[in-house]
């Protein structure tokens, strides 16, 4: 091309979480099954989809207005009742106006990021979720700033590292939480939301928190939402359906803005964000009309506990299965449907490998860099057919380890895979040419 067209934060632009996707699927071209815990989609996985659900969404199907456009923001009645509800649960007040739809929060993160000036940094935690690492990288045309969760800590933010990045980069505008945490599992305790909250309102900060899994945080995990300690901190909360239905097809997200009367360059921001989604018109429309029958259904709330305890124990089961591993560093987590495991320092070495059958090896050795992490990965994929994600290369994380799901809706074979996981674990770690007893090194360390 006789001019650049490539946008110069093109390069940060990845998502290991799909990529992985595409080698399993050659995998499974030589007869290999495939167990897939690399992708959060409850449905895709085999829960099922109650029928009351369905039965809503199909007679709102069937109204006419169900195929129009919703007015830009979203249609009246559901951001009302977004409104009432979060107005019930306490903390900041808002109006159906401060409520905005998207298509699915992909489509809120792409459009928040690119409404930023160009030099307004957002700083977020690491291990990050690529989504919006890679939008803000993007954005930035610069590598995504993070602050440090903490796996020897249960996965709690770094709140002096945060702040010290806070001070040491001016261009920093705003902070990035996701709560539950994605890919951790971890549920911000309400003290430590304060402190960030505090930290946003001493810097001059907006905070933008990610609570598309709010309502699936387990039981006793002490979950908060942002709205309940926000205060007068400009802040931008997003949510959907898409987890908790669960109903992923359906494309459909919405933000909170909290106080813009607080700040005039945030007010003139969140506008922006509106003047963006019309010249797209509006967001789906049959979701938003479902929206509030689901969720306001007796049954709505029974059927969330009824799943949430089931990733719980599927979490329990899994730290102990794996916890046994000196190598690793796993919590269990305490909303959503993942967990991370961490290998401690030293336990990677370039040299471990599994055996696997020559036409799977040559399928992956393009895939096996620098990042041992992601070397595990696609062994255990080629060895076992499971299929993890990386957490350095996956999550933009100076960590090694990887994340696995709780969805698989069969106890069985949801144990089956655990022990799987663990002998390919104790088998990886214990190969190579500096093989040791396994652990015997890393349990005097650790």
């Amino acid at each position: 091309m006789r001019t650049q067209i490539v946008h110069p934060g093109a390069d940060n632009l990845r998502y290991e979480i799909r990529q992985i996707v595409e080698v399993a699927r050659a995998i499974e071209t030589t007869g290999a099954a495939i167990r897939w815990e690399n992708i959060g989609d409850p449905v895709a996985k085999g829960e099922r989809v109650p029928d009351w659900i369905k039965e809503i969404v199909t007679q709102a199907a069937g109204e006419d207005l169900s195929f129009a456009y919703s007015p830009t923001k979203g249609l009246d009645e559901t951001r009302a009742y977004i409104a009432h509800e979060r107005n019930l649960e306490g903390g900041i007040q808002i109006t159906p106006d401060d409520i905005l739809f998207f298509n699915g929060l992909g489509d809120a993160i792409s459009t928040i990021y690119g409404a930023l000036h160009p030099k307004a940094r957002v700083i977020g935690p690491n291990p990050a979720y690529p989504t919006h690492s890679s939008a803000e990288a993007a954005h930035a045309g610069a590598p995504h700033i993070t602050y440090r969760l903490d796996p020897e800590n249960g996965w709690k933010p770094d709140l002096a590292d945060l702040e010290a990045k806070v001070i040491g980069n001016p261009d920093i505008a705003a902070i990035i939480i996701i709560n539950p945490d994605n890919p951790t599992g971890f549920v911000y305790p309400e003290e430590t939301l304060a402190a960030i909250v505090d930290i946003a309102a001493r810097h001059d900060l907006f905070i933008i928190s990610d609570e598309i899994y709010s309502n699936l945080a387990y039981l006793g995990s002490g979950m908060r939402k942002l709205a309940s300690v926000v205060g007068k901190v400009p802040a931008i909360a997003m949510r959907g359906i898409s987890k908790e239905f669960p109903w992923p097809g359906s494309r459909c997200g919405w933000i909170e803005i909290y106080n813009r009367d607080q700040d005039q360059n945030f007010d003139r921001f969140a506008r922006s964000l509106l003047e963006a989604k019309m010249l797209e018109v509006c967001a789906t429309t049959l979701p938003q009309k479902v929206l509030p029958r689901v969720m306001g259904d007796e049954r709505y709330y029974p059927y969330l506990e009824t799943r949430v305890s089931a990733y719980d124990r599927r979490a329990q089961r899994a730290v102990e299965v794996l916890g046994g591993l000196p190598e690793l560093i796993i919590h269990p987590a305490r909303g959503a449907f993942y967990m991370t495991a961490v290998f401690r320092e030293g336990a990677l070495a370039p040299d471990q490998s599994l055996p696997m059958a020559p036409q799977v090896e040559a399928i992956i050795g393009p895939y096996l860099g620098d990042a041992l992490d992601a070397r595990f990965v696609y062994h255990l994929l080629g060895n076992t057919g499971i299929c993890v994600v990386p957490l350095s290369t996956g999550f933009n994380s100076d960590l090694e380890g990887f994340r696995f799901t709780l969805l698989e809706p069969d106890e069985q074979k949801f144990e089956a895979i655990l022990q799987h996981l663990r002998g390919a674990l104790a088998a990886y770690l214990a190969s190579g040419a500096q093989a040791r007893p396994l652990g015997v090194e890393l349990a005097a360390a650790g």
